[in-house]
């Protein structure tokens, strides 16, 4: 929240530890997505080959990218916030706002977004869902996982936010107007 913080919690400690250091490993991911690109795009213009499995590879990298990038930002708090109403509130009643709206909006959206999810994966791996395109990447059902662990990992950091809210709530405060 801005420029307050939260106490760390054991739970919130290793949680948030693994999401950055998983998130700051796969942000490399970024670099390899653009490689990806402008090799594509120098077969396709300069010698007139246009691949496929570029092309699914780059969405593939995308979606991966994008899912720890999710998890990292809600970590790091570097999401977009609009605290039009809570930026003149105190520390207390502007956490009181996110615990409410976490536990009511937040985690409720998560977990039905990780239970569709299920299906969807696990009807790819029974099939042993590949790409319909010729030439296309093989093993879709693995990129299909990567939706339903990255939704289970954000519901960890957002379980590990929950504590770290909780301790925050459960210190004494004396000056309620920082």
């Amino acid at each position: 929240m801005d420029n307050m913080e939260l106490p760390d919690t054991t739970f919130s400690r290793i949680v948030d530890g693994v999401i950055v250091r998983v998130g700051r490993s796969l942000s490399w991911l970024w670099v390899i997505l653009l490689s990806v690109i402008v090799v594509n795009v120098l077969l396709r213009y300069l010698f007139g080959e246009g691949r496929v499995e570029f092309e699914e590879l780059q969405w593939h990298i995308n979606s991966v990218a994008f899912l720890t990038a999710i998890v990292y930002a809600y970590k790091t708090d570097s999401h977009i916030r609009i605290d039009l109403i809570s930026s003149g509130l105190s520390s207390r009643a502007r956490v009181w706002i996110e615990m409410y709206g976490t536990l009511l909006l937040l985690l409720p959206f998560v977990v039905s977004i990780f239970s569709f999810s299920l299906s969807f994966v696990a009807h790819s791996w029974t099939v042993g869902e590949i790409s319909q395109s010729p030439g296309g990447l093989p093993y879709r059902w693995i990129l299909k996982s990567i939706l339903t662990g990255a939704f289970v990992f954000l519901m960890l950091g957002i379980c590990a936010r929950i504590t770290r809210l909780w301790a925050f709530l459960s210190q004494n405060h004396t000056d309620e107007l920082t």
